[in-house]
């Protein structure tokens, strides 16, 4: 009977899935804003404290993802409630020299929302 033979994997090349890499601080947030495009988004460190704009919180740990769909619509923000930085790995980029988000208030009926240490 031959022996067991342990080797080495082979190297393999890992391309980087397009995208877009986006950190929030401790204690940020992205503000009320919207996408022009779907956005699908995976939690790559900290936890992730969404606010959608019918007034639903998602909470999204490391290793979880979401879907963001397109359109004024959908206007939601982002906070990093936690003590590390949030890194999120968004697929689509938007082209270059494009927003990656618009800017919005907050939409009606939805009362109260910490961002950036101001009730909005």
């Amino acid at each position: 009977m031959a022996a067991l033979q342990v080797r080495a994997p082979r190297p393999r090349a890992t391309p980087r899935p397009l995208g877009r890499e986006i950190v929030i601080p401790p204690g940020g947030c992205t503000g009320w804003h919207f996408h022009r495009v779907r956005l699908d988004a995976v939690v790559l460190a900290g936890i992730l404290t969404r606010v959608l704009h019918d007034g639903t919180v998602e909470v999204h740990p490391a290793g979880t993802s979401f879907v963001e769909p397109a359109g004024i619509r959908h206007i939601h923000l982002g906070h990093n409630l936690g003590t590390e930085p949030v890194v999120l790995h968004v697929v689509p980029a938007s082209p270059e020299g494009t927003p990656f988000s618009i800017p919005t208030p907050a939409p009606s009926g939805v009362t109260r929302a910490v961002c950036c240490g101001q009730a909005r």
